[in-house]
C-alpha cells in the first residue's frame, strides 16, 4: 500500500495554522509583557495616584513579581492535569478581570493586591504555552517556538510598554490597565480559535509534577542562577523613569524613549537566544551571564552621561533577554518527567529576579544613594547568579561523565 505525499494545499494550510496558533500564543505574551513593565514606565503618576513615594510605589512591581511566584508552583501542578487550550483561555480570563480591578483601586493597599493577584497566571500561561508551542513546532525547532512565543513578551516593551507610559502620563495611570484587560480578551478569544486541542501528558498528576522536580538538583541551581543573574536588569529597569530625569537629566520626554530601549533590546536578545540555543544552551548561559555582569557596570559609568545611556540600556535589555529564553529552554531539559511545571517555574525565578531587583534598587535609594546606584547592586546579583551557573554547568559535566563510564 503506498501513501500519497501531502499536498502542496495541505502543507500551506498546516503551516498556516501553526503559525496563527504561535501568533495567538505571543499575543498573550504581549498582553502580560505590556502589563508587567509598564508599571515601571508609569511609576511617579503611580506613586501621586494613590499618594505614596517613587520606593513605596517600586513595591507594587514587587507585589506583581511575587503573585507569579505564588501562582506558578500551584497552577503549574494542577494545570499538568487539565487540557491546555482551555488552561490557557481561563489564566488569560483571570488575567483580564485583575487588570481591571488594578485599574479601579482607591487605595495604595488595594493595588498592591490587585497586582498580586494579576501576577498568578503569569508564569502558568507562559509555562503552557512554551509547551504547546514546543509540541506543535518541528522537534528540531523547539527552541525557535519558545522564542517565539516569547517575543510577544518582548515586542510590548517596543510598543505595548512605550504607549502605556505615554497614555498614563497623559490620560492616567488607571487607562494603562484597562488596555491590558482588552488585551487579554483578545487573547483569550484568539486562542480559542486558532490553537488546536492539545491533551495533558499521559500519566501526569500533580504530586508526580511535584515530586519530579523539586527534588531535581539542576532544576534548582538553574532557578536561583535565573533569579539572581536576571535581578540587575530589573534594578536598572524598574528606577529607569528617574535616572533620565535626575541622574541623566534629560527632560521626562526621554522616558518613553529610554523604555522603547529596552523593548527593543528584549526584542533582539529574544530573537538572537532562539538561534543560539541551537548551538549550546549551556555556552549561551554562561557567555551571556558573564556579559550581564559587564553591562551592569557600564551602565552605572554611562548613566549621568545623557542620552549615550541609551544604548546601553539596549544591550542591557538585548543580553538580559537571552540569558532568559536560554533559561527557560534549560529548565525545560532538566526537569525531567514534571515538563508542565519545569516549562512555568523559570517564570517565577524570573519574577524573583523582578522583585529582588526593584526591592534591592528601592533600598539603595532608600539609603540615600542616587538612582544609577542601583547598577551596582544588580551587578552583585548577577555575580552571585554566574557563580551559581557555574556549579550547575560543574554538576552537569560530572553526571554526564558519570553516565559514560558506566
Amino acid at each position: 500500500m503506498t501513501v500519497s505525499a501531502p499536498t502542496s494545499e495541505a502543507v500551506e494550510t498546516r503551516t498556516r495554522g501553526y503559525r496563527l496558533a504561535i501568533l495567538a500564543l505571543a499575543i498573550g505574551g504581549f498582553a502580560i509583557g505590556t502589563t508587567e513593565f509598564q508599571t515601571m514606565g508609569i511609576l511617579p503618576e503611580v506613586a501621586d495616584g494613590v499618594g505614596v513615594s517613587v520606593p513605596q510605589a517600586g513595591h507594587v512591581i514587587s507585589a506583581y513579581a511575587l503573585g507569579v511566584v505564588v501562582g506558578v508552583p500551584i497552577l503549574g501542578m494542577f494545570g499538568a492535569t487539565l487540557p491546555r487550550k482551555g488552561l490557557l483561555m481561563g489564566l488569560m480570563a483571570a488575567y483580564g478581570v485583575f487588570n481591571l480591578l488594578s485599574a479601579v483601586a482607591s487605595s495604595y493597599g488595594l493595588l498592591m493586591l490587585a497586582r498580586f493577584l494579576d501576577g498568578l497566571p503569569h508564569g502558568a500561561y507562559f509555562g503552557v504555552a512554551s509547551l504547546v508551542a514546543a509540541e506543535l513546532a518541528d522537534p528540531r525547532h523547539r527552541g525557535r517556538a519558545i522564542a517565539r512565543v516569547m517575543l510577544g513578551l518582548s515586542i510590548a516593551n517596543v510598543v505595548g510598554v512605550p504607549a502605556s507610559t505615554w497614555l498614563g502620563e497623559h490620560g492616567g495611570w488607571r487607562a494603562p490597565y484597562v488596555v491590558s484587560a482588552l488585551l487579554a480578551a483578545l487573547t483569550a478569544a484568539m486562542i480559542w480559535r486558532f490553537v488546536p486541542r492539545v491533551a495533558p501528558a499521559e500519566g501526569s498528576s500533580a504530586r508526580g509534577e511535584a515530586s519530579s522536580f523539586f527534588t531535581n538538583k539542576q532544576v534548582w541551581l538553574t532557578m536561583v542562577a535565573g533569579a539572581l543573574g536576571f535581578g540587575g536588569l530589573f534594578a536598572t529597569y524598574s528606577y529607569i523613569a528617574k535616572t533620565v530625569t535626575t541622574v541623566a537629566h534629560l527632560s521626562n520626554d526621554w522616558t518613553p524613549v529610554f523604555v522603547l530601549g529596552y523593548g527593543l533590546g528584549m526584542v533582539v536578545g529574544t530573537w538572537l537566544a532562539g538561534e543560539l540555543v541551537r548551538w549550546s544552551v549551556l555556552r549561551t548561559l554562561v557567555l551571556f551571564s558573564a556579559a550581564s555582569i559587564v553591562m551592569m557596570l557600564i551602565f552605572w559609568l554611562v548613566a549621568p552621561v545623557g542620552w549615550l545611556l541609551w544604548p546601553v540600556a539596549f544591550v542591557v535589555a538585548l543580553v538580559g533577554s537571552v540569558v532568559a529564553t536560554s533559561m527557560q529552554v534549560r529548565l525545560m531539559d532538566v526537569a525531567g518527567d514534571a515538563v508542565t511545571l519545569g516549562a512555568a517555574m523559570m517564570h517565577a525565578a524570573l519574577n524573583v529576579a523582578n522583585a529582588l531587583g526593584a526591592w534591592i534598587g528601592g533600598v539603595v535609594i532608600d539609603a540615600g544613594y542616587s538612582y544609577r546606584a542601583p547598577a551596582l547592586a544588580g551587578a552583585g546579583l548577577a555575580v552571585v547568579g554566574v557563580a551559581i551557573l557555574m556549579a550547575s554547568v560543574s554538576a552537569h559535566r560530572t553526571a554526564v561523565r558519570a553516565a559514560l563510564t558506566e
